[in-house]
Protein backbone atom coordinates (compact mmCIF):
# COMPACT_ATOMS: atom_id res chain seq x y z
CA UNK A 1 0.00 0.00 0.00
CA UNK A 2 1.73 2.97 -1.28
CA UNK A 3 0.36 5.73 1.70
CA UNK A 4 1.87 3.37 4.43
CA UNK A 5 4.85 6.00 4.60
CA UNK A 6 3.10 8.82 5.80
CA UNK A 7 2.18 7.34 9.16
CA UNK A 8 4.10 5.52 11.94
CA UNK A 9 3.21 3.18 14.54
CA UNK A 10 5.56 5.22 17.06
CA UNK A 11 4.76 8.09 18.23
CA UNK A 12 7.87 8.18 20.51
CA UNK A 13 8.82 12.31 20.53
CA UNK A 14 6.03 13.29 18.10
CA UNK A 15 5.50 16.69 18.09
CA UNK A 16 1.70 17.19 19.28
CA UNK A 17 -0.88 18.64 16.82
CA UNK A 18 -4.25 20.26 18.41
CA UNK A 19 -6.76 20.53 16.09
CA UNK A 20 -9.80 23.64 17.21
CA UNK A 21 -12.99 25.11 16.20
CA UNK A 22 -13.35 28.60 17.49
CA UNK A 23 -15.47 27.02 20.22
CA UNK A 24 -12.57 24.92 21.67
CA UNK A 25 -10.06 27.21 21.90
CA UNK A 26 -11.03 29.32 24.94
CA UNK A 27 -11.10 26.08 27.36
CA UNK A 28 -7.94 25.06 25.40
CA UNK A 29 -6.16 28.21 26.57
CA UNK A 30 -7.29 27.29 30.13
CA UNK A 31 -6.04 23.37 29.75
CA UNK A 32 -4.09 21.68 27.15
CA UNK A 33 -2.56 25.14 25.84
CA UNK A 34 -2.28 27.17 28.97
CA UNK A 35 2.10 27.42 29.02
CA UNK A 36 1.11 28.84 25.67
CA UNK A 37 -1.98 30.95 26.29
CA UNK A 38 -0.48 33.96 26.18
CA UNK A 39 1.91 33.51 23.00
CA UNK A 40 -1.40 32.56 21.11
CA UNK A 41 -3.28 35.28 22.24
CA UNK A 42 -0.35 37.79 20.88
CA UNK A 43 -0.15 35.88 17.38
CA UNK A 44 -4.16 36.74 17.36
CA UNK A 45 -4.86 33.08 16.57
CA UNK A 46 -8.36 32.40 16.72
CA UNK A 47 -8.90 28.67 15.34
CA UNK A 48 -10.57 30.07 11.86
CA UNK A 49 -10.49 27.50 9.08
CA UNK A 50 -6.53 26.58 7.21
CA UNK A 51 -5.13 28.65 10.33
CA UNK A 52 -1.97 27.11 11.31
CA UNK A 53 0.30 28.38 14.45
CA UNK A 54 3.47 26.80 15.91
CA UNK A 55 4.47 26.49 19.31
CA UNK A 56 7.93 27.41 20.89
CA UNK A 57 9.61 25.11 22.72
CA UNK A 58 12.19 26.15 25.12
CA UNK A 59 15.09 24.43 23.15
CA UNK A 60 13.94 26.85 20.00
CA UNK A 61 12.53 24.09 18.54
CA UNK A 62 8.68 23.47 17.39
CA UNK A 63 7.17 22.33 20.79
CA UNK A 64 3.12 21.66 19.17
CA UNK A 65 1.10 23.07 16.52
CA UNK A 66 -1.98 24.29 16.49
CA UNK A 67 -3.82 24.14 13.74
CA UNK A 68 -8.13 25.72 13.55
CA UNK A 69 -11.03 24.41 11.50
CA UNK A 70 -13.12 26.90 11.77
CA UNK A 71 -16.83 25.60 12.51
CA UNK A 72 -15.03 22.03 10.93
CA UNK A 73 -17.63 21.85 7.98
CA UNK A 74 -15.41 20.18 6.30
CA UNK A 75 -14.44 17.16 7.58
CA UNK A 76 -10.96 17.19 4.89
CA UNK A 77 -9.77 20.40 6.53
CA UNK A 78 -6.31 18.46 7.81
CA UNK A 79 -5.67 17.32 4.77
CA UNK A 80 -4.22 20.80 4.48
CA UNK A 81 -1.45 19.76 7.07
CA UNK A 82 1.21 17.52 5.17
CA UNK A 83 1.38 20.74 3.07
CA UNK A 84 2.08 23.47 5.63
CA UNK A 85 4.35 21.48 8.36
CA UNK A 86 7.97 20.73 8.02
CA UNK A 87 9.20 17.06 7.99
CA UNK A 88 8.81 15.38 11.11
CA UNK A 89 6.82 13.25 13.43
CA UNK A 90 3.49 14.70 14.67
CA UNK A 91 0.76 12.92 16.95
CA UNK A 92 -3.43 14.25 17.00
CA UNK A 93 -3.44 15.50 20.57
CA UNK A 94 -6.53 17.42 20.48
CA UNK A 95 -9.53 16.72 17.94
CA UNK A 96 -13.10 18.13 17.73
CA UNK A 97 -15.86 16.01 19.06
CA UNK A 98 -17.08 13.29 16.69
CA UNK A 99 -13.78 13.58 14.86
CA UNK A 100 -13.03 9.93 14.15
CA UNK A 101 -8.95 9.23 13.96
CA UNK A 102 -10.01 6.81 11.23
CA UNK A 103 -11.70 10.20 9.15
CA UNK A 104 -8.67 12.59 10.25
CA UNK A 105 -6.18 9.75 8.95
CA UNK A 106 -7.61 9.55 5.52
CA UNK A 107 -7.47 13.42 5.43
CA UNK A 108 -4.16 13.08 6.34
CA UNK A 109 -2.97 10.67 3.78
CA UNK A 110 -5.36 12.50 1.00
CA UNK A 111 -3.31 15.87 2.12
CA UNK A 112 -0.31 13.69 1.04
CA UNK A 113 -1.48 13.05 -2.94
CA UNK A 114 0.71 14.87 -5.49
CA UNK A 115 0.49 13.50 -9.25
CA UNK A 116 4.12 14.14 -9.82
CA UNK A 117 4.95 11.39 -12.57
CA UNK A 118 6.24 13.99 -14.78
CA UNK A 119 8.12 16.20 -12.44
CA UNK A 120 11.53 14.90 -12.53
CA UNK A 121 13.78 16.63 -9.95
CA UNK A 122 10.79 18.94 -8.97
CA UNK A 123 9.14 15.90 -7.70
CA UNK A 124 8.01 16.47 -3.61
CA UNK A 125 9.68 14.88 -0.88
CA UNK A 126 7.63 12.03 1.24
CA UNK A 127 6.94 15.20 4.14
CA UNK A 128 5.64 14.63 7.24
CA UNK A 129 4.32 11.72 9.26
CA UNK A 130 1.90 11.40 11.63
CA UNK A 131 1.54 8.67 14.82
CA UNK A 132 -1.27 6.46 13.79
CA UNK A 133 -4.57 7.92 15.96
CA UNK A 134 -5.38 5.06 18.75
CA UNK A 135 -9.06 4.76 17.13
CA UNK A 136 -8.04 4.74 13.40
CA UNK A 137 -8.74 1.36 11.65
CA UNK A 138 -5.58 1.34 9.45
CA UNK A 139 -6.65 -0.94 6.87
CA UNK A 140 -9.32 1.11 6.71
CA UNK A 141 -7.35 4.25 5.56
CA UNK A 142 -4.53 2.39 3.56
CA UNK A 143 -7.33 0.71 1.49
CA UNK A 144 -9.53 3.31 1.23
CA UNK A 145 -6.29 6.03 0.01
CA UNK A 146 -4.81 3.61 -2.09
CA UNK A 147 -8.16 3.04 -4.14
CA UNK A 148 -8.45 7.17 -3.97
CA UNK A 149 -5.32 7.23 -5.28
CA UNK A 150 -5.26 4.68 -8.00
CA UNK A 151 -8.18 6.40 -9.48
CA UNK A 152 -6.68 10.10 -9.54
CA UNK A 153 -3.40 8.44 -10.66
CA UNK A 154 -5.37 7.11 -13.65
CA UNK A 155 -7.38 10.47 -14.55
CA UNK A 156 -4.47 12.92 -14.29
CA UNK A 157 -2.35 10.62 -16.67
CA UNK A 158 -2.54 12.55 -20.46
CA UNK A 159 -4.22 10.68 -23.01
CA UNK A 160 -1.02 9.73 -24.50
CA UNK A 161 -0.45 8.12 -21.84
CA UNK A 162 -3.60 6.61 -21.18
CA UNK A 163 -5.09 5.33 -23.92
CA UNK A 164 -7.68 2.17 -24.16
CA UNK A 165 -4.50 -0.28 -23.92
CA UNK A 166 -3.16 0.99 -21.31
CA UNK A 167 -6.16 1.16 -19.49
CA UNK A 168 -6.69 -2.48 -19.60
CA UNK A 169 -3.13 -3.27 -18.89
CA UNK A 170 -3.80 -1.28 -15.49
CA UNK A 171 -7.23 -3.05 -14.93
CA UNK A 172 -5.26 -6.03 -15.39
CA UNK A 173 -2.80 -5.25 -13.41
CA UNK A 174 -5.02 -4.55 -10.11
CA UNK A 175 -6.69 -7.75 -11.16
CA UNK A 176 -3.20 -9.69 -10.71
CA UNK A 177 -2.68 -7.89 -7.36
CA UNK A 178 -5.62 -9.28 -5.85
CA UNK A 179 -6.20 -12.64 -7.76
CA UNK A 180 -9.02 -11.52 -9.53
CA UNK A 181 -9.63 -13.18 -13.33
CA UNK A 182 -9.92 -10.93 -15.88
CA UNK A 183 -9.96 -11.05 -20.31
CA UNK A 184 -10.15 -8.40 -22.59
CA UNK A 185 -12.18 -8.62 -26.02
CA UNK A 186 -10.13 -6.13 -28.61
CA UNK A 187 -10.69 -4.52 -31.91
CA UNK A 188 -12.81 -6.01 -34.31
CA UNK A 189 -13.57 -9.24 -31.65
CA UNK A 190 -15.89 -6.66 -30.30
CA UNK A 191 -17.91 -7.48 -33.87
CA UNK A 192 -17.94 -10.67 -33.40
CA UNK A 193 -18.77 -10.63 -29.70
CA UNK A 194 -21.68 -8.75 -30.04
CA UNK A 195 -20.64 -5.60 -29.07
CA UNK A 196 -21.41 -3.23 -31.47
CA UNK A 197 -21.69 0.19 -30.00
CA UNK A 198 -18.07 -0.07 -28.43
CA UNK A 199 -16.98 -0.90 -31.69
CA UNK A 200 -18.33 2.16 -33.76
CA UNK A 201 -17.42 4.74 -31.17
CA UNK A 202 -13.68 3.33 -31.03
CA UNK A 203 -13.64 2.66 -34.73
CA UNK A 204 -12.35 5.79 -35.77
CA UNK A 205 -8.98 5.88 -33.45
CA UNK A 206 -6.42 3.77 -34.42
CA UNK A 207 -6.26 2.83 -30.84
CA UNK A 208 -8.17 -0.13 -30.79
CA UNK A 209 -11.15 -0.10 -28.74
CA UNK A 210 -11.52 -2.67 -26.01
CA UNK A 211 -14.03 -3.97 -23.43
CA UNK A 212 -12.26 -5.06 -20.26
CA UNK A 213 -13.62 -7.97 -18.13
CA UNK A 214 -12.56 -8.54 -14.28
CA UNK A 215 -14.03 -10.87 -12.09
CA UNK A 216 -13.23 -11.44 -8.18
CA UNK A 217 -15.16 -13.79 -5.21
CA UNK A 218 -17.12 -17.10 -5.01
CA UNK A 219 -20.11 -17.15 -7.39
CA UNK A 220 -22.13 -18.44 -4.66
CA UNK A 221 -21.96 -14.68 -2.84
CA UNK A 222 -24.12 -11.73 -3.91
CA UNK A 223 -23.61 -10.60 -7.31
CA UNK A 224 -22.30 -6.88 -7.44
CA UNK A 225 -21.35 -5.30 -11.11
CA UNK A 226 -19.62 -2.35 -11.75
CA UNK A 227 -19.70 -0.95 -15.26
CA UNK A 228 -17.31 2.48 -15.36
CA UNK A 229 -17.04 4.55 -19.01
CA UNK A 230 -13.55 4.92 -20.36
CA UNK A 231 -13.56 6.90 -22.91
CA UNK A 232 -9.76 7.86 -22.67
CA UNK A 233 -10.14 10.95 -24.69
CA UNK A 234 -13.25 12.71 -26.53
CA UNK A 235 -12.86 14.66 -29.53
CA UNK A 236 -16.68 14.71 -29.23
CA UNK A 237 -16.30 12.88 -32.89
CA UNK A 238 -17.38 14.27 -36.18
CA UNK A 239 -19.12 16.91 -33.54
CA UNK A 240 -16.08 18.04 -32.72
CA UNK A 241 -15.87 19.98 -29.98
CA UNK A 242 -14.01 23.55 -29.38
CA UNK A 243 -10.77 23.62 -27.86
CA UNK A 244 -11.65 24.57 -24.78
CA UNK A 245 -13.76 22.07 -23.99
CA UNK A 246 -10.82 19.06 -25.20
CA UNK A 247 -8.64 20.77 -22.20
CA UNK A 248 -9.67 18.04 -19.78
CA UNK A 249 -11.06 15.00 -22.19
CA UNK A 250 -8.65 13.23 -20.69
CA UNK A 251 -10.98 12.72 -17.64
CA UNK A 252 -13.50 11.03 -19.86
CA UNK A 253 -12.57 7.96 -18.44
CA UNK A 254 -13.13 9.00 -14.50
CA UNK A 255 -15.91 6.76 -14.66
CA UNK A 256 -13.46 3.40 -15.19
CA UNK A 257 -11.29 5.00 -13.08
CA UNK A 258 -13.93 5.24 -10.40
CA UNK A 259 -15.07 1.53 -10.47
CA UNK A 260 -11.81 0.40 -10.29
CA UNK A 261 -10.98 2.56 -7.10
CA UNK A 262 -14.03 0.46 -5.78
CA UNK A 263 -12.33 -2.96 -6.88
CA UNK A 264 -9.35 -2.37 -5.33
CA UNK A 265 -11.33 -1.78 -1.44
CA UNK A 266 -13.64 -4.18 -2.03
CA UNK A 267 -11.45 -7.16 -3.28
CA UNK A 268 -8.56 -5.38 0.07
CA UNK A 269 -11.64 -6.00 2.48
CA UNK A 270 -12.07 -9.33 0.84
CA UNK A 271 -15.85 -8.81 1.43
CA UNK A 272 -18.26 -11.90 0.26
CA UNK A 273 -19.51 -10.88 -2.82
CA UNK A 274 -18.71 -12.14 -6.48
CA UNK A 275 -17.52 -8.64 -7.79
CA UNK A 276 -17.52 -7.85 -11.72
CA UNK A 277 -16.20 -5.13 -13.10
CA UNK A 278 -17.23 -3.97 -16.67
CA UNK A 279 -14.90 -1.15 -18.76
CA UNK A 280 -15.47 0.10 -22.36
CA UNK A 281 -12.58 1.55 -22.86
CA UNK A 282 -12.04 3.60 -26.22
CA UNK A 283 -10.96 6.92 -27.45
CA UNK A 284 -13.42 9.02 -29.21
CA UNK A 285 -11.53 10.26 -32.10
CA UNK A 286 -11.84 11.38 -35.96
CA UNK A 287 -11.38 9.64 -38.82
CA UNK A 288 -12.78 7.81 -42.28
CA UNK A 289 -13.78 4.96 -39.93
CA UNK A 290 -15.29 7.16 -37.49
CA UNK A 291 -19.15 6.80 -36.89
CA UNK A 292 -21.48 9.82 -38.16
CA UNK A 293 -24.51 11.68 -37.14
CA UNK A 294 -27.64 10.20 -38.81
CA UNK A 295 -25.89 6.90 -38.71
CA UNK A 296 -27.93 3.99 -37.36
CA UNK A 297 -26.54 0.80 -35.15
CA UNK A 298 -27.96 -1.78 -33.21
CA UNK A 299 -27.09 -2.78 -29.88
CA UNK A 300 -25.73 -5.57 -27.83
CA UNK A 301 -29.53 -5.94 -26.42
CA UNK A 302 -30.84 -5.65 -30.08
CA UNK A 303 -32.56 -1.79 -29.66
CA UNK A 304 -31.27 0.18 -32.25
CA UNK A 305 -30.19 3.47 -31.50
CA UNK A 306 -29.92 6.21 -33.89
CA UNK A 307 -27.04 8.59 -33.70
CA UNK A 308 -27.77 12.60 -33.04
CA UNK A 309 -24.55 13.73 -31.91
CA UNK A 310 -21.13 11.69 -31.84
CA UNK A 311 -20.21 13.97 -28.93
CA UNK A 312 -22.51 11.68 -27.17
CA UNK A 313 -20.29 8.62 -27.10
CA UNK A 314 -20.55 7.50 -23.40
CA UNK A 315 -23.97 6.42 -22.99
CA UNK A 316 -23.41 4.23 -26.18
CA UNK A 317 -20.26 2.13 -24.80
CA UNK A 318 -22.39 2.23 -21.64
CA UNK A 319 -25.32 0.89 -23.30
CA UNK A 320 -23.19 -2.77 -24.18
CA UNK A 321 -21.65 -3.07 -21.41
CA UNK A 322 -24.34 -2.67 -19.44
CA UNK A 323 -26.97 -4.78 -21.58
CA UNK A 324 -23.41 -7.71 -20.47
CA UNK A 325 -23.54 -6.84 -16.79
CA UNK A 326 -27.52 -7.63 -17.29
CA UNK A 327 -27.70 -10.74 -18.32
CA UNK A 328 -26.18 -12.45 -15.32
CA UNK A 329 -28.89 -10.75 -13.42
CA UNK A 330 -26.61 -9.16 -10.84
CA UNK A 331 -28.07 -8.23 -7.23
CA UNK A 332 -26.82 -4.47 -7.25
CA UNK A 333 -25.47 -3.00 -10.77
CA UNK A 334 -23.84 0.06 -10.40
CA UNK A 335 -22.56 2.51 -13.50
CA UNK A 336 -20.09 5.18 -12.92
CA UNK A 337 -19.38 8.21 -15.56
CA UNK A 338 -18.46 11.10 -16.60
CA UNK A 339 -21.61 11.80 -19.03
CA UNK A 340 -23.21 15.05 -19.30
CA UNK A 341 -21.93 18.25 -19.09
CA UNK A 342 -26.13 19.14 -17.82
CA UNK A 343 -25.11 16.99 -14.70
CA UNK A 344 -22.71 19.90 -14.01
CA UNK A 345 -25.12 22.56 -14.63
CA UNK A 346 -27.63 20.89 -12.48
CA UNK A 347 -25.38 20.36 -9.29
CA UNK A 348 -21.74 21.65 -9.90
CA UNK A 349 -18.63 19.85 -9.73
CA UNK A 350 -18.38 18.71 -6.48
CA UNK A 351 -21.90 17.22 -6.14
CA UNK A 352 -22.52 14.56 -8.31
CA UNK A 353 -25.63 13.23 -9.17
CA UNK A 354 -27.05 9.72 -8.66
CA UNK A 355 -29.79 8.11 -10.50
CA UNK A 356 -31.40 5.34 -9.12
CA UNK A 357 -35.31 3.65 -8.71
CA UNK A 358 -34.19 1.68 -5.73
CA UNK A 359 -35.85 4.21 -2.42
CA UNK A 360 -33.78 1.35 0.20
CA UNK A 361 -30.55 1.68 -1.98
CA UNK A 362 -30.73 5.65 -2.63
CA UNK A 363 -31.37 5.92 1.48
CA UNK A 364 -28.00 3.86 2.05
CA UNK A 365 -26.03 6.17 -1.06
CA UNK A 366 -27.31 9.48 1.08
CA UNK A 367 -26.61 7.93 4.08
CA UNK A 368 -22.74 6.85 3.32
CA UNK A 369 -22.35 9.92 1.50
CA UNK A 370 -23.14 12.01 4.86
CA UNK A 371 -21.28 9.81 7.05
CA UNK A 372 -18.23 9.70 4.35
CA UNK A 373 -18.01 12.84 3.58
CA UNK A 374 -18.75 12.18 0.28
CA UNK A 375 -20.87 14.14 -1.30
CA UNK A 376 -23.54 13.25 -3.84
CA UNK A 377 -26.93 14.05 -4.46
CA UNK A 378 -30.57 12.13 -5.56
CA UNK A 379 -31.99 12.74 -8.87
CA UNK A 380 -35.13 11.76 -10.62
CA UNK A 381 -35.30 9.20 -13.05
CA UNK A 382 -38.27 11.31 -14.60
CA UNK A 383 -40.68 9.04 -17.00
CA UNK A 384 -42.13 11.97 -18.63
CA UNK A 385 -38.83 12.77 -20.81
CA UNK A 386 -38.95 8.89 -22.05
CA UNK A 387 -40.08 10.54 -25.15
CA UNK A 388 -37.30 12.57 -25.58
CA UNK A 389 -34.78 9.80 -26.05
CA UNK A 390 -37.04 8.48 -29.12
CA UNK A 391 -35.49 8.15 -32.53
CA UNK A 392 -38.20 8.79 -35.74
CA UNK A 393 -35.93 6.15 -37.52
CA UNK A 394 -34.63 3.50 -34.59
CA UNK A 395 -35.80 2.43 -31.18
CA UNK A 396 -33.51 5.44 -29.49
CA UNK A 397 -31.55 8.45 -29.86
CA UNK A 398 -28.48 9.08 -28.14
CA UNK A 399 -29.04 13.00 -28.55
CA UNK A 400 -32.42 14.19 -27.70
CA UNK A 401 -33.91 17.26 -29.35
CA UNK A 402 -34.48 19.26 -26.19
CA UNK A 403 -30.99 20.55 -24.45
CA UNK A 404 -33.13 20.16 -20.78
CA UNK A 405 -32.77 17.70 -18.40
CA UNK A 406 -30.04 16.11 -20.28
CA UNK A 407 -28.62 14.46 -17.19
CA UNK A 408 -32.10 12.77 -16.73
CA UNK A 409 -32.57 11.84 -20.39
CA UNK A 410 -29.20 10.29 -20.38
CA UNK A 411 -29.79 7.86 -17.14
CA UNK A 412 -33.41 7.06 -19.07
CA UNK A 413 -31.08 6.10 -22.18
CA UNK A 414 -28.68 4.02 -19.95
CA UNK A 415 -31.85 2.19 -17.96
CA UNK A 416 -32.99 0.89 -21.10
CA UNK A 417 -30.45 -1.91 -21.19
CA UNK A 418 -31.01 -2.93 -17.59
CA UNK A 419 -34.22 -5.14 -16.70
CA UNK A 420 -32.62 -7.92 -15.23
CA UNK A 421 -30.80 -6.19 -12.35
CA UNK A 422 -32.31 -6.22 -8.82
CA UNK A 423 -31.18 -3.03 -8.19
CA UNK A 424 -29.86 -0.46 -10.23
CA UNK A 425 -28.05 2.73 -9.61
CA UNK A 426 -26.01 5.23 -12.27
CA UNK A 427 -23.35 7.89 -11.58
CA UNK A 428 -22.90 10.97 -13.24
CA UNK A 429 -19.56 12.09 -12.23
CA UNK A 430 -17.16 14.93 -13.15
CA UNK A 431 -14.00 12.73 -11.81
CA UNK A 432 -12.28 16.26 -11.28
CA UNK A 433 -11.75 19.42 -8.94
CA UNK A 434 -12.09 22.39 -10.62
CA UNK A 435 -10.88 24.42 -7.33
CA UNK A 436 -8.33 23.62 -5.21
CA UNK A 437 -9.62 22.41 -1.64
CA UNK A 438 -7.66 20.59 1.69
CA UNK A 439 -6.70 17.19 0.54
CA UNK A 440 -8.81 17.90 -2.97
CA UNK A 441 -6.12 19.76 -5.48
CA UNK A 442 -7.43 21.20 -8.34
CA UNK A 443 -7.20 17.78 -11.07
CA UNK A 444 -8.59 14.55 -10.87
CA UNK A 445 -10.98 13.37 -8.39
CA UNK A 446 -12.61 9.84 -7.85
CA UNK A 447 -16.00 10.84 -6.51
CA UNK A 448 -18.20 9.29 -4.43
CA UNK A 449 -16.19 5.96 -4.16
CA UNK A 450 -15.47 6.23 -0.67
CA UNK A 451 -19.74 6.19 -0.01
CA UNK A 452 -20.22 3.10 -2.20
CA UNK A 453 -17.88 1.06 -1.19
CA UNK A 454 -19.35 1.63 2.52
CA UNK A 455 -22.29 0.67 1.63
CA UNK A 456 -21.08 -2.39 -0.15
CA UNK A 457 -19.07 -2.71 3.13
CA UNK A 458 -22.02 -1.95 5.53
CA UNK A 459 -24.25 -4.70 3.21
CA UNK A 460 -21.91 -7.11 2.87
CA UNK A 461 -18.47 -6.61 5.66
CA UNK A 462 -18.10 -5.94 8.84
CA UNK A 463 -17.90 -1.93 9.39
CA UNK A 464 -15.32 -1.29 11.67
Amino acid sequence: MRNQSHFTADATGAIPIHVLTPSMLEASLKGELLAHATWLKACGFRATAGKVQYLPGTDGGVAGVVFGVGRDEDAFQCAALPGLLPDGRYRLATVPAGRSGTMLALAWAMGHYRFSRFKGADKPKDGPVLAWPADADRAQVLRVADGLFLARDLVNMPANEMGPAELAAAALQLAAAHGATSSVIEGRQLLEKDFPLVWAVGAGSTRAPRLIDLRWGEARHPRVTLVGKGVCFDSGGLDIKPSSAMLTMKKDMGGAAAVLGIAHMVMDAKLPVALRVLIPAVENSISGDAYRPGDVFRSRKGLTVEIGNTDAEGRLVLADALAEADAEAPDLLICMATLTGAARVATGFDLPPFFTQDDALAGELSAAAARESDAMWRLPLWRGYGELIESKVADLTNSPGSPNGGAITAALFLERFVEKAKSFAHFDIAAWNDRARPGRPIGAEAQAIRAIFSVLQSRHGRRQ
